[in-house]
């Protein structure tokens, strides 16, 4: 099991992650808005099932490459952290799309509206980045039990993930309205986002292999 000093600091990275502007929170908000919230908690139940496949297998992937690799752990921590200075740097470059920048969307089924939301997860660069370049770097794999450690932390991404959009879900008519009214607040949110991503890039980028 991870310490809960490293739990606490996955969790703290997987909160960031899931507020950062991406492809599920700006589908997750079109969505809700153009259809309603029914309509935005099942394409988030899709977005879930996407988080479950990447977890078990990065889960199996990982195990397998630290007790093989070992020095695979640093180039993954160069990957992750070149990575997140990307996505810090879409999160402030002028011009940059805040995720109240809403699509409009078609009405769906239920059934197609599960299935959109497993394909956005799984076709998010983000999520895939997290699971492979992040979530290797919060493993120890001197303490044994890898495949544990990756499921549980993985388990907290989703637990995290899952909670925050729902809240953007039912919130996202009032604050998408919000935001609109006050652009001074998207640019204020995709600095703090960028400011808090660029910081997490130079700690992975500067942690050395355990």
């Amino acid at each position: 099991m991870p310490e809960l000093s490293t739990h606490l600091q996955f969790g703290f990275v997987a909160l960031a992650m899931v507020l950062t502007p991406g492809p599920n929170m700006i589908y997750l908000v079109s969505r809700s808005v153009c259809q309603g919230r029914t309509a935005g908690l099942t394409s988030l139940a899709g977005i879930a099932l996407g988080f479950v496949v990447y977890l078990f297998c990065t889960a199996m992937g990982v195990t397998a490459i630290f007790l093989s690799v070992p020095a695979a752990y640093d180039v993954l921590r160069v990957a992750g952290a070149a990575y997140l200075l990307y996505l810090a740097w879409q999160a402030v470059r002028p011009g940059g799309r805040s995720p109240l920048a809403m699509q409009d969307l078609p009405q769906e089924s239920p059934r197609r509206l599960l299935g959109a939301g497993f394909l956005t997860s799984l076709l998010n660069p983000k999520i895939a980045i997290l699971y492979v370049s992040l979530l290797p770097q919060f493993i120890r794999h001197e303490q044994g039990r890898v495949l544990a450690q990756s499921l549980v932390l993985g388990s907290t991404q989703i637990a995290i993930s899952v909670s925050v959009n729902a809240l953007i879900v039912l919130a996202a008519g009032k604050v998408a309205a919000f935001f609109r009214s006050q652009p001074s607040w998207q640019v204020a949110q995709r600095w703090f986002m960028g400011t808090v991503l660029a910081g997490l890039a130079v700690r992975m980028a500067m942690e050395s292999r355990r």
